[in-house]
């Protein structure tokens, strides 16, 4: 097992070999999933807290579920009914819920190097759950997790990232992920949210999006993250799904098993019409599944991962 970390801060990182470590381990836990009891005692006795900062329901709920299923107790830090709102700082507040004995801080921030600071305050497992417009690995673990599933590998796939890169936490962590793992990875969106500044990082940009989709095995598709835009970069909604929306015609045009996926929440008829996001391509749902295992996988490995997931059972 490829694992000695204390927590788990990005994916730029992690090693090829450590995030195999993390998917072969959430294959384990996919299987604890579909028992009639679903519950294991890795996690039993240790406190997981959810400090999310910034709005969150699918992934809270999701790290949430994932520690019960661990057997860990879980706390829900709630910014609106929290000292946050009479100018306590983040490092104040993660010492205090430390100081009440929590083991693990899951923490989404809107401020770029959020977990990593924790990290080096803090003696409770950190991860990161998003932070800012830098990262939010769980998010490329559970993707690459759904991928390989699927597809069976992903070395030498064509994945296309379509939509909102320069804003996209998401788009950061899977290019790192797909990249290690020896997938081809191609970038389009409008060419004010996909500058060619990405391929530094050794990704392909286009902003022609029949090119870009064309020999893709993957289509990932990214919602624009008007929240963290400055200002509009484009003209219209309306212009950007015309010109880089995913509607029958387009995706007539792609191969015929290319996978559709999306992180969610979806915009439906901007960024994909909606039936193609419920058609038999698509596999939106299949990832907030494997979302469950990752986070389980995550979870049990930074705290030491000491017992083997299929044979931690109450059985």
């Amino acid at each position: 097992m490829s694992w000695n970390r204390k927590h788990l801060l990005d994916i730029e990182s992690l090693s090829a070999a450590e995030i195999t470590t993390i998917l072969d381990t959430a294959r384990s836990f996919k299987a604890v999933g579909q028992r009639a009891i679903k519950k294991v005692p890795a996690l039993r006795g240790k406190t997981v807290v959810n400090l999310f900062v910034e709005p969150s329901t699918r992934t809270r709920i999701s790290f949430e579920l994932a520690a019960q299923r661990l057997s860990a107790d879980v706390i829900n830090f709630s910014i609106e009914a929290s000292s946050f709102k009479k100018g306590e700082t983040l490092k104040d507040t993660a010492l205090n819920l430390q100081a009440l004995n929590a083991d693990f801080i899951i923490i989404r921030h809107s401020a770029s190097g959020a977990p990593h600071f924790l990290s080096r305050v803090l003696d409770a497992h950190v991860i990161n759950a998003g932070d800012g417009a830098h990262e939010h690995p769980t998010q490329a673990l559970l993707d690459t997790f759904t991928i390989r599933e699927k597809k069976g590998k992903i070395a030498g796939l064509n994945v296309t990232i379509l939509g909102d890169i320069l804003y996209s936490r998401v788009a950061r962590s899977d290019i790192w992920a797909l990249l290690k793992l020896g997938a081809n990875v191609t970038l389009c969106g409008p060419s004010t949210l996909v500058p060619k500044t990405f391929e530094q990082m050794g990704c392909r940009v286009t902003h022609d999006v029949d090119e870009a989709i064309r020999d893709a095995d993957i289509i990932n598709l990214l919602r624009i993250q008007h929240e963290r835009q400055r200002k509009t970069m484009f003209p219209s909604i309306g212009e950007y799904t015309q010109l880089f929306g995913l509607n029958k015609a387009r995706l007539a045009r792609t191969k015929p098993d290319a996978l559709i996926m999306h992180p969610g929440p979806i915009n439906r008829g901007v960024e994909i019409d909606s039936e193609i996001a419920d058609c038999g391509r698509s596999v939106i749902l299949e990832q907030v599944t494997n979302g469950l295992a990752v986070r389980m996988a995550v979870l049990f490995l930074v705290n030491g991962g000491n017992v083997p997931p299929e044979a931690a059972s109450y059985t």
